[in-house]
């Protein structure tokens, strides 16, 4: 055996086994993704700030890593979590292995414990701190680090993965200036929603997640995209307020299409009048039912929250509840009845997954261009 590593719950459940990766110690909260494949997108994915994850499915790594499936400029999980790495990786595509990957990247994992019992440890007392540690795998120590770490209830994570300044996404080819104008607000946004946005024809422009609603209206936008990301949606008031603005001051005398994805789809539902609560354990993996109330249609979702709106605080009549999660009943979409704007709980983009509800960027640029004509 290499390097001891041990992955420390709050609550005193201990997991041993060999380190790879970054040799280090790291806190978070542990989570578990259901997701056979996307490794590397989960990886690299803004949301899982703040979290350790645990993949699953038990041979992780055979593919290598590439340059092309990033959903951002470097990975964002605290710790890495398998019951096997694969010593062997074999994809055309691939430049270097998974190892290597998060060793460059200064992330610890362990491999060789029980993922299946951590699992369903995690699925019945719920997601807690944790510390994963190969720099000092004393179990009893690790133990008591977890019990002092920070947890996510509370935690404003967006303001350490936000872009700092304005950009355009695909600067090097643009759509044409007819193109319809997405604004995006950045609360961490993954690459697989701009490029998506990007195939439905649009251009787009990527603002921090402290724009006000004057930022964005200097901006002339067609429509407002509010993007996935990390932490606790009931810590960023700055970012309800914007969008609470951009719903009831319309601009250029035609209200904003505003379309919210998992974080913003949080971020609108307070905007509107509701509340947010943590999850037991969270919705992290590419399985998940989601059925549209308007016609009955299920389709299997891409997921990644902790958190999530309540169903019974969305009182107003103006909101429609569009989607429902079929493992759990909660909240998973909602439009606003006199406005161009709705949400999902989910990631229509998927990167990986189904691409089951992809037809959303369809229907949010349906609402662009009757404001952009």
């Amino acid at each position: 055996m290499g390097t001891r590593a041990v992955l420390a719950l709050e609550d005193g459940k201990v997991y041993q086994g060999e380190a790879f990766g970054a040799i280090g110690e790291r806190s978070g909260e542990a989570v578990f993704n259901t997701s056979m494949t996307g490794y590397q997108e989960v990886l690299t994915d803004p949301s899982y700030r703040g979290q350790i994850v645990a993949m699953t499915y038990p041979l992780i790594g055979n593919y290598g890593v590439n340059e092309e499936d990033v959903e951002s400029h470097r990975p964002w999980v605290e710790g890495f979590v398998v019951r096997e790495l694969s010593r062997i990786r074999s994809n055309w595509r691939s430049t270097t292995g998974l190892d290597e990957y998060l060793k460059k990247h200064q992330v610890p994992g362990i491999q060789g414990i029980d993922t299946r019992a951590l699992t369903k440890h995690i699925r019945t007392a719920g997601a807690m701190r944790a510390v994963l540690s190969s720099a000092d795998p004393d179990p009893n120590r690790a133990v008591e680090k977890a019990k002092a770490s920070p947890g996510l209830v509370g935690r404003d994570l967006i303001r350490e993965v936000t872009c700092q300044e304005a950009w355009d996404w695909d600067a090097q080819a643009p759509p044409s200036r007819k193109a319809p104008k997405v604004v995006v607000i950045d609360y961490g946004v993954k690459y697989g929603i701009l490029r998506r946005l990007k195939e439905v024809g649009c251009r787009v422009r990527v603002v921090p997640a402290s724009a006000t609603a004057e930022d964005v209206a200097a901006e002339k936008p067609d429509g407002v995209l509010l993007s996935n990301g990390p932490g606790d949606p009931a810590a960023v008031p700055y970012a309800v307020e914007t969008v609470r603005r951009l719903v009831e001051e319309p601009r250029g005398g035609r209200p904003l299409p505003l379309f919210g994805i998992c974080m913003g789809h949080q971020v609108l539902g307070q905007a509107l009048g509701g509340r947010t609560f943590k999850l037991k354990f969270g919705h992290h993996g590419a399985n998940h039912p989601v059925q549209d109330l308007r016609d009955g249609t299920v389709a299997i979702t891409v997921q990644n929250h902790g958190f999530c709106v309540d169903i019974e605080s969305m009182k107003s009549s103006d909101v429609e509840l569009t989607h429902l999660n079929l493992n759990d009943q909660t909240l998973e979409g909602l439009r606003h009845r006199r406005l161009p704007i709705f949400s999902v709980q989910f990631h229509p983009e998927a990167s990986p997954g189904p691409h089951d509800a992809r037809y959303l960027f369809r229907r949010f640029l349906e609402s662009l261009r009757g404001r952009h004509a």
